[in-house]
């Protein structure tokens, strides 16, 4: 099992690219089981997650070609990605593939529209939380699915196709937004989705299905409105750059200082977590090529911040934003309201010197003068990356185990970080 051994202490200089969004490519990837013909997305990240639903798809008879960069382009520019679902050979989405992603567990809401059937697996993924689908599966009732719960199997019924309905989540779900928006682009009639998820990919997924004829008003608003139509057409579209990357690498400089250019990156779809990070010290500048972050002179600064859904502090920074108060000169407090395990980060930081008291869903960090080097273990996608911070501002060497995690997230992480100024290297295990 591969290792990431990181000595720390040197400040990160240059120039790191942001790829396509992970939480972006994969709904847009689904959301090619609309329509017959090609859906061709550019900007796809190269992560585990997306090859992991590659083959998803792929079970279900769908064919995808994936091109890299062409002459010329940068090292790092995303893959061409052409996804033709012309024939749908299978509607079961196998527990044996959707145990690996949680995210695969979306299939439904298209096979379901198009093909008036589906059965689907129950997911799995991170475990950082129960997160169980009851709204997805309340959604599709709505739009008038008959569902059956059997051996561990969603089953899905719509013979005579799906209905527009009026959609109330009782609590902001991403996944079920997605679920919805997908069911509903096919369904006879007009739908509308009450607090529905804000985040800028539901935003990227809508503006894709429109782009394929559909007929959806009202992203990245608590109300979204969708017609349905009878069929959706090919598309090209680009995936959105991904804030969370964007994020961590800003938090990795301010942790360290020096001076990085995140060349791609959109201020406007963090802007929540930007100004947490200024409140700890870090100057950040928004220009067309990207956002330049560095660290001021007077170190890092305590913050107080509670996770939210969109346009809040974002869940998937949390462990991130942990890593760097670690060392602020103060205590610092960070309140997780959207997982309720999403603090198994806390005993390997405080592996590399970190002083954090938990109660319940609260985070008392006090900051130290220093960490040290120190072999820690991923437990999960983001609270792997909070070790890669913590690890980099940390005195020696520190040795990360299990980053097949950092896999389905970040892609060429250390190439990224060694062409800063980082002493990084995956070791083969």
């Amino acid at each position: 099992m591969d290792r990431i051994r990181i000595v720390g202490g040197n400040p990160l200089n240059g120039t790191i690219p942001i790829s396509g969004a992970k939480n972006a490519a994969l709904p847009l990837m689904i959301a090619g089981l609309l329509t017959e013909e090609k859906l061709v997305l550019e900007n796809v990240p190269r992560l585990a997650d997306v090859a992991q639903l590659q083959r998803i798809l792929g079970n279900h008879g769908i064919d995808i070609t994936v091109n890299g960069k062409r002459r010329g382009d940068d090292a790092y520019a995303g893959q061409t990605m052409e996804i033709d679902a012309r024939v749908i050979v299978d509607t079961t989405a196998p527990y044996e593939l959707v145990s690996k992603m949680r995210a695969s567990f979306w299939v439904i809401a298209p096979l379901l529209a198009r093909m008036g059937e589906a059965k689907v697996s129950l997911p799995g993924g991170c475990a950082i939380g129960t997160r169980p689908v009851d709204f997805h599966l309340d959604a599709l009732r709505a739009l008038g699915a008959e569902i059956e719960i059997d051996g561990g199997y969603v089953l899905a019924r719509a013979p005579k196709g799906l209905v527009g309905a009026q959609i109330v989540f009782p609590k902001v779900s991403v996944g079920a937004t997605h679920t919805a928006i997908m069911a509903a682009s096919l369904a006879k009639g007009d739908t509308v989705i009450k607090n529905a998820a804000r985040e800028p990919e539901i935003v990227d997924l809508a503006d894709c299905i429109n782009a394929m004829g559909g007929r959806i008003e009202g992203q990245g608003t608590e109300t979204i409105r969708i017609t349905g139509v009878p069929r959706l057409r090919g598309a090209r579209h680009t995936v959105l750059p991904d804030r969370i990357e964007t994020g961590t690498y800003a938090m990795a400089v301010a942790m360290t200082g020096g001076e990085v250019m995140l060349s791609g990156a959109r201020g406007d779809l963090l802007e929540s977590a930007l100004d947490t990070l200024r409140g700890a010290g870090a100057e950040i500048t928004v220009s067309n090529e990207g956002l330049k972050v560095k660290r001021n002179g007077a170190g890092i600064a305590p913050v107080e911040v509670t996770t939210e859904p969109f346009p809040g502090f974002p869940t998937d920074l949390q462990a991130q934003l942990m890593a760097l108060t670690t060392r602020a000169k103060g205590t610092s407090t960070i309140t997780e309201t959207i997982f309720e395990n999403r603090f198994m980060h806390v005993q390997e930081l405080a592996r590399l010197g970190a002083s954090i008291h938990l109660d319940g869903q609260v985070a008392t960090i006090e900051g130290v003068e220093r960490l040290k080097g120190a072999p820690v273990m991923a437990t999960d996608l983001r609270a792997s990356v909070s070790l890669v911070i913590g690890a980099l501002a940390a005195e020696g060497e520190s040795m990360i185990h299990r980053v097949y995690h950092l896999d389905r997230g970040f892609e060429r992480l250390e190439e990224k970080l060694s062409a800063c100024g980082a002493e990084i290297e995956r070791i083969a295990g």
